[in-house]
């Protein structure tokens, strides 16, 4: 009571895509009367017994919703058993004091003494624990909970918690991961770790070759999880892996670069590589936990961190803020948190996930023209310029020009423009684009004048 739950429950819908129910505002359309005078007339026990009705029917039938339930519901054994059956549970929290300003003028029945107040938070509190799946106090919050995001500092550290489960778990982990981190990721998971399997940094650990070595020595059951640590390659490679041994095993990335914090270990999609393009081979699977720790960016090169610096920069065009001029540690949820509003809409990419590829269908093309020796980065911010003269956005064109300085890039012409018409966006033959309206406004499966998209293409090429 007073959490907030009426106001960012519909911002949270909305988010997601679903619906909005309040199961007061049901208990009160059935009832033919408002809660206030349904406590008065009726009494609390009879309130109890509509609110229970009201959330069990609203819990089993209603699909894809997100649902407000007053905290004195959860008393119900038939409503805790009902939301661990069908729903996420997600506890919105708040101070009493907090709460008590908000509701001390509301005229709500269990709302009129501060210390009966405060007595009742602390009475609940220990009961909203034990139900809740989830935990957050705003909605980027209350989104990474909804999409099983971890994100914070230290978090690192606290991965023998945070993985889900208590059977073994196997590492993957990149090389230069492993050196700088290994030991004491190892330690935070402790006895659970039972194997360990280091893959090559970069782009080389997305291959057919380096997948099949980590099958064939994985001795995991179906109960077990992998654990990958890296950047956006890695975490490609191990979530392919687990959605494919055993036909699917649980995995939770690790992201340790920038661009994986904010982009590569959210939503699912998995990857390997084929000479003839990038991405071509993978498998939506979702984590079972994402665990973002911005302390580990600490130790990234510049370089890496300018790679990372395009996906925020891609975000914020998206969703019409300047993320890019925020703290890292910031950028970091913020950005972490659109992505998985958006995934959580479109977890199968069928389409409003697809906006994710703003600048990616030119970046793609680049980076198999260069034997994905360009990273990816650079050549998202490349095909983030060629997107916006696309879209009639100098300014904006302008912008990323001067916030992440891409330089054109030597590649083969006709190789970027065979593996850009290859690309997985492709139709018909016919190239699709995401382009912007203005910032925050993306167009989907935008199709062009083929000679345009060339000459955009050509403008990224030394």
């Amino acid at each position: 009571m007073g959490a907030g739950k009426s106001t960012l429950g519909p911002a949270l819908a909305e988010r997601l895509g679903r619906s909005f129910v309040s199961v007061d505002a049901v208990v009160e359309k059935r009832a033919g009367s408002r809660v206030p005078e349904l406590f008065r007339e009726r009494g609390e026990a009879a309130f109890r017994e509509l609110e229970e009705r009201a959330t069990l029917d609203v819990l089993s039938r209603q699909p894809l919703a997100v649902v407000e339930i007053g905290g004195g519901g959860l008393a119900s054994t038939a409503t805790r058993s009902a939301l661990s059956e069908h729903a996420f549970a997600l506890h919105l929290e708040t101070t009493p004091d907090e709460a008590w300003e908000r509701v001390r003028e509301s005229g709500r029945p269990l709302a009129r003494d501060r210390d009966e107040f405060r007595a009742l938070y602390e009475e609940r509190a220990e009961l909203y624990g034990e139900v809740a799946d989830g935990s957050a106090r705003d909605l980027d919050g209350a989104v990474l909970a909804a999409a099983g995001v971890h994100a914070g500092a230290g978090a690192a550290g606290r991965l023998g918690e945070l993985v889900p489960g208590a059977k073994p778990v196997e590492l993957v982990v990149d090389e230069t991961v492993d050196g700088l981190h290994g030991a004491r990721l190892r330690a935070a998971l402790g006895d659970r770790v039972a194997a360990s399997h280091v893959v090559p940094a970069g782009g080389r650990a997305k291959t057919v070759a380096e997948a099949d070595r980590i099958w064939s020595a994985l001795r995991l059951d179906r109960d077990g999880t992998i654990v990958a640590m890296g950047g956006g390659s890695t975490l490609d490679v191990a979530g392919f892996v687990a959605a494919t041994y055993l036909r699917g095993v649980a995995w939770v990335p690790v992201p340790t670069t920038l661009l994986a914090q904010v982009d590569a270990a959210i939503g699912g999609k998995t990857a390997i590589e084929l000479a003839q393009g990038k991405n071509l081979v993978g498998a939506y699977h979702w984590p079972a936990r994402v665990v973002i720790d911005p302390e580990l960016l600490a130790t990234l090169p510049p370089e890496e961190l300018g790679n990372g610096l395009a996906e925020v920069v891609k975000t914020g065009l998206l969703s019409g803020e300047s993320v890019w001029e925020l703290e890292t540690a910031e950028q970091v949820r913020r950005c972490a948190a659109f992505k998985a509003g958006v995934c959580l809409r479109d977890p199968l990419d069928r389409g409003d996930r697809a906006q994710l590829n703003l600048g990616h269908t030119f970046g793609h093309a680049l980076e198999a023209a260069s034997g994905y020796s360009l990273p990816h980065g650079r050549a998202v911010a490349l095909g983030l310029v060629a997107a916006l003269r696309l879209s009639g956005l100098e300014d904006d064109a302008r912008m990323v020009e001067d916030v992440l300085r891409p330089r054109p890039v030597e590649v083969d012409r006709e190789a970027a423009w065979a593996a850009l018409t290859r690309d997985k966006k492709v139709a018909d033959g016919r190239v699709r684009l995401v382009l912007l309206e203005a910032r925050g406004q993306p167009r989907i499966g935008v199709e062009l004048d083929p000679r345009h998209v060339r000459a955009a293409l050509d403008l990224l090429i030394a």
